[in-house]
């Protein structure tokens, strides 16, 4: 009658809220989800998330990666890839790995693709030995600085 885990295939959708569902405050889940519905407060998943046409989502979004037809309002953030399809809308920041627009989607928000940038390295002048420091800073007449 019911599935067990090892059983399912790794690709099958694990949540659906379907379209007569209304979800308000925090959904977090560790698999798939796919929404159809609405939800209001926040929305989490360390897999892929699919926003159905008709959803309506009024949260911030943290996904492994996501395909929106529908609408979000809130900031979205997907560690991988960003799909919007040509029906999608999307009210709010975007950062993801990878973007994908198509043709007819709305995007009213900062976006940040690709890597996040790693700090240079550099050293701080006095954490060098004081020789390499004075020829940073050097010495006025008198010895002081």
């Amino acid at each position: 009658m019911f599935k067990r885990e090892e059983d399912m295939p790794s690709n099958e959708v694990e949540t659906i809220i379907g379209p007569s569902v209304k979800v308000e405050g925090d959904f977090t889940a560790s698999g798939d989800v796919t929404v159809e519905g609405a939800v209001n407060g926040s929305v989490r998943t360390e897999r892929h998330l699919r926003i159905g046409e008709q959803a309506k989502i009024a949260a911030n979004v943290n996904a492994g990666s996501a395909l929106v037809a529908g609408e979000i309002i809130g900031n979205i953030t997907v560690r991988e890839n960003l799909e919007i399809t040509s029906t999608g809308k999307i009210l709010g920041d975007i950062k993801t790995k990878v973007l994908t627009v198509a043709a007819g989607a709305t995007l009213h928000g900062k976006c940040q693709v690709g890597e996040e940038p790693r700090p240079a390295k550099t050293e701080r002048p006095e954490t060098k030995p004081a020789r390499e420091r004075e020829a940073i800073f050097p010495l006025s007449a008198g010895g002081k600085r």
